[in-house]
């Protein structure tokens, strides 16, 4: 059975893709060398991928693809009266001990001061 070969423009987007995750610069000459596509047809398909939001320009002529996350699932925490924690994500269930709850509480320090971060930048601003 023939697959269909891929269109220039998934050729061009796996291209930005594959140098992003290699820590490579994407640019139309480097995304051209890597597909073999002539460089007026990397740049149409590079304005269209940007339009689509499949990728951004993020320097003149520097190209990364668009992180794009699934919707947010429902969290919630409860704390059992034995110390026991139940947290909630979607429908899955994880349930920790007094300890685990608080090295993930530890962990998730990081992200509470980036949020407060945030928060202060656009508080100044």
């Amino acid at each position: 059975m023939n697959t269909p070969a891929p269109t220039s423009t998934q050729r061009i987007y796996d291209a930005v893709c594959e140098l992003h995750a290699l820590e490579q610069v994407a640019t139309r000459e480097t995304v051209a060398d890597l597909t073999g596509l002539k460089l007026a047809i990397v740049d149409d398909r590079l304005r269209a991928l940007m339009d689509d939001g499949r990728v951004k320009r993020v320097l003149r002529g520097v190209y990364v693809p668009v992180e794009v996350h699934p919707p947010a699932r429902s969290i919630s925490k409860t704390v059992l009266t034995d110390g026991t924690v139940k947290i909630e994500i979607g429908d899955e269930v994880l349930t920790l001990t007094p300890r685990e709850d608080r090295a993930l509480a530890m962990l998730q320090a990081g992200a509470v001061m980036q949020v407060l971060g945030i928060a202060t930048g656009r508080a100044a601003t």
